[in-house]
This record gives structure tokens, C-alpha cells and sequence, in this order.
């Protein structure tokens, strides 16, 4: 699946596409991912799952998109834990690629485009993400999109049956300071 990389608002429309490509690569994901139940891999349970996230992009703690190549949906990116409190302002990034459309390029344009949406849509000031310590082309992705490590969350994650430490990454999204209104 090659083509331009584009990302949008995710639709209900996309549940059949998600469901497709989630089940193809369960097991791929499975070392990265919590468990998840059977009807996670439907189009039914990707249609209540996207009625989940929009009902949260409604109330304006995650903006849910979806990761095309062309027309053709290829993956996930999700702005989550949206705090845009004057003093916080920032979100947490997550994303997937279909295994179809790795090492193509995707994964990486995708968060350069998310991070656009962090900063003029959201008007967000903080980026943040974690990977699993052994996830390496995850982390280079980061890293390209001028993301920095700066910590571990230890036993951050239930995979597979043991809990996983996790990196945690950072980055500051331009100077969008805020005027106090202080008084001379």
C-alpha cells in the first residue's frame, strides 16, 4: 500500500477497514498490545469502539484519527488524554500501522502530522508518547519527529500475561506561551 500518507477524523464508516487489518495482525501486535476481546477484531466491535472515541473527541479529551495511503486506510493515530487546561495543555500519542503498510514511510509522516494537529488544531503544548523498551522501530519514528526519552514507567503494562516497563517520550510543540494577565 504505497501512496501519499494522510491522516483524518476517524468515521464510523472505517470499522469494517480497522476490523480487517487488526485481525490479520493480531498476532503481530500481541507482543506490543493488551489482550483484547474477540469482537475487538469486528467491524461491530470496531463500530462501538469508534462510537467510544468520537463520543471523547465530542468532549474534547482525544482526537481519534485514521491513517490513510492515498484513500485507503492504513492504521491509527490517536491524540489521547487531552488536557488543554492553560497550564497543561498537552496530549499523549498513540499509533499502528497495518503490517501491509510498514516500512513504507507511513508510520513516520503520520505523527508529523498528528503533532500538526496537537499544535494548530488543539493547540496543544506538549507531546507525549511511550513504547516498550524493546520496540525500536517505534522509538526511531519518535525520535524523527523530534520526540526525546525521558524516563521509564516500570511495570507500566500488562502484555501477554507480564507486566512491561515502558519509555516514555516528550516533546515541546513551539512557543505557544500564555499570557498571565499579571498586574504592574
Amino acid at each position: 500500500m504505497t501512496g501519499s500518507t494522510g491522516i483524518r477524523l476517524i468515521e464510523p464508516a472505517d470499522a469494517a477497514a480497522i476490523a480487517a487489518h487488526r485481525a490479520r495482525d493480531a498476532e503481530a501486535f500481541r507482543r506490543w498490545e493488551p489482550a483484547q476481546p474477540d469482537g475487538f477484531f469486528t467491524a461491530q466491535g470496531q463500530t462501538e469502539r469508534i462510537g467510544r472515541l468520537l463520543a471523547g473527541h465530542r468532549a474534547g479529551s482525544v482526537w481519534p484519527g485514521v491513517v490513510l495511503a492515498g484513500d485507503q486506510v492504513i492504521g491509527q493515530v490517536t491524540v489521547g488524554g487531552i488536557l488543554p487546561q492553560p497550564h497543561l495543555r498537552r496530549g499523549s500519542l498513540g499509533y499502528w500501522i497495518a503490517g501491509t503498510a510498514q516500512n513504507q514511510g507511513h508510520a513516520g509522516r503520520a505523527v508529523g502530522l498528528a503533532l500538526a494537529v496537537m499544535t494548530d488544531e488543539l493547540g496543544l503544548h506538549r507531546a507525549e508518547a511511550s513504547t516498550q523498551l524493546e520496540n525500536l522501530p517505534s522509538q526511531r519514528v519518535l525520535r524523527r519527529n523530534g520526540f526525546s526519552p525521558y524516563g521509564v514507567a516500570h511495570s507500566s503494562i500488562l502484555l501477554d500475561g507480564s507486566w512491561r516497563d515502558a519509555l516514555l517520550w516528550e516533546r515541546i510543540l513551539g512557543d505557544q506561551a500564555v499570557s498571565s494577565g499579571s498586574a504592574g
